[in-house]
């Protein structure tokens, strides 16, 4: 064999050793990031057959919620968000396992997700109905006398629009890809399909229509001792190596940092703007290549 054959053939079998190295230590870090949270299994294929995907294949919903970093930081942003609301704070409070089982719950929340995301309309409806079920057991009183149903369409509304909101200002900050306004809006239409099939009303399904809700329901939030506790156990973490309290810290600055003005100040959350943009974001920014370079999957093709 010719001297350059040879040099080229030992190139391509390093070229292949390589990368079949670097995907084994892809396979392995995606494996344990998804222990780490809670999901014992890969998620099942998507469906690309518009004619039987809840969400149409096309949808800008898929190519957000792709993109883990910003699903990370929106979904925590989002969970904060949510403490301010007294009912739902109370509903959480009395009836869900989160501080025993904290993984379970974030597992559970994450499948949901995904399948109204990504699965068939079948696939959907089913969790749904099975989530309906649920919220029908969820009732009490608050501490303020109220009475509350986790089936309220008011406060089904309440969750959906403080998750939307999370998620769209983490892919704003920190997300793999820019949003236009139509983009945007288009999210916000697609996502209000799943409310309004868990028994929601009056949902958001425009970003002007999505601001007014936020702006409107403000005097019903308050910081309640049930949001105290749990916003002290979010921001503690359920982390034990050393590695997994550094990145979820840094996730929660980056979550807190992308919540709105108003909601962090009533939180008791201040962040120091300069301190943001100059420590954190970077930082996150950094930790977001590394999960995106871990856990990154073309979506098949519709075509």
């Amino acid at each position: 064999m010719e001297p350059l054959a040879l040099i080229a053939e030992a190139h391509s079998a390093g070229q292949a050793a390589t990368h079949e190295g670097v995907e084994a230590v892809r396979t392995e870090v995606r494996a344990q990031l998804r222990r780490s949270m809670g999901m014992r299994d890969d998620p099942p294929p998507p469906c690309m057959d518009p004619d039987l995907a809840y969400l149409d294949p096309d949808s800008i919903v898929r190519r957000v919620h792709a993109d883990l970093p910003a699903m990370l930081i929106g979904g925590l942003s989002a969970l904060l968000f949510q403490m301010l609301h007294p009912l739902a704070m109370a509903g959480v409070d009395q009836h869900s396992n989160y501080r025993e089982d904290p993984l379970g719950r974030l597992e559970r929340t994450a499948q949901f997700l995904g399948t109204t995301t990504y699965l068939s309309h079948t696939e959907a409806d089913e969790v749904i109905a099975r989530v309906r079920r649920i919220h029908t057991k969820v009732a009490g009183t608050a501490s303020d006398g109220r009475p509350y149903s986790a089936g309220d369409p008011a406060l089904l509304t309440w969750v959906h629009a403080a998750e939307v909101q999370g998620f769209l200002a983490a892919t704003r900050a920190y997300g793999a890809m820019e949003l236009s306004e139509a983009d945007e809006d288009a999210y916000v239409h697609d996502m209000a399909k799943v409310a309004f099939d868990l028994g929601a009303t009056q949902v958001p399904t425009s970003r002007i229509e999505l601001d007014t809700y936020l702006t409107g329901v403000r005097p019903e939030l308050a910081l309640t001792d049930e949001a105290r506790r749990a916003r002290r156990f979010v921001l503690r973490g359920a982390n034990r190596w050393p590695h997994e309290r550094v990145a979820y810290g840094l996730l929660v600055a980056a979550a807190i940092g992308v919540l709105p003005g108003w909601a962090r100040h009533q939180l008791r959350l201040p962040t120091v703007p300069a301190g943001d943009a100059l420590a954190v974001r970077p930082a996150t920014r950094l930790l977001s290549i590394g999960l995106r370079w871990v856990t990154t999957q073309p979506l098949p093709s519709t075509v």
